[in-house]
């Protein structure tokens, strides 16, 4: 049987493409795995996605009461947030506009229930 759990990350403000460039590589992980790369990472969108996934695992523990090994992503997305329009001064006055962008993080773990072994109910019948 399949659980899912769905966190979000919203406003985040960092550019999309910033983020998406450690995607690949953590999508093949498991969530404990992946903490572990992101911690020791030096981008700086490593710590954003430290703390979603974080957030992410711990959700997923509470709501399954499962361990961490039996978790895995099933999505990890990044996606556009707002935009914020500022201007700079140009050359002869004229405006350069200058767009600052917020990024959502969406990730979905999905967790397998350990498998239960069944009691055998046949009883055995000695003769006496």
């Amino acid at each position: 049987m399949h659980m899912e759990s769905k966190t979000y990350l919203k406003n985040e403000r960092i550019s999309p493409k910033k983020v998406r460039f450690l995607v690949p590589s953590i999508k093949k992980m498991k969530p404990t795995q992946a903490l572990d790369y992101l911690f020791y990472s030096p981008h700086h969108s490593a710590k954003i996605l430290y703390k979603a996934i974080h957030s992410a695992l711990s959700n997923a523990k509470q709501s399954f009461k499962v361990s961490e090994d039996l978790i895995k992503f099933k999505s990890l997305s990044i996606e556009e947030g707002q935009k914020m329009k500022r201007y700079k001064p140009g050359g002869r006055g004229t405006p350069k506009p200058i767009v600052r962008r917020f990024a959502h993080i969406r990730i979905i773990l999905e967790a397998e229930r350990p498998a239960v072994q069944k009691k055998s109910s046949k009883v055995s019948l000695k003769k006496t």
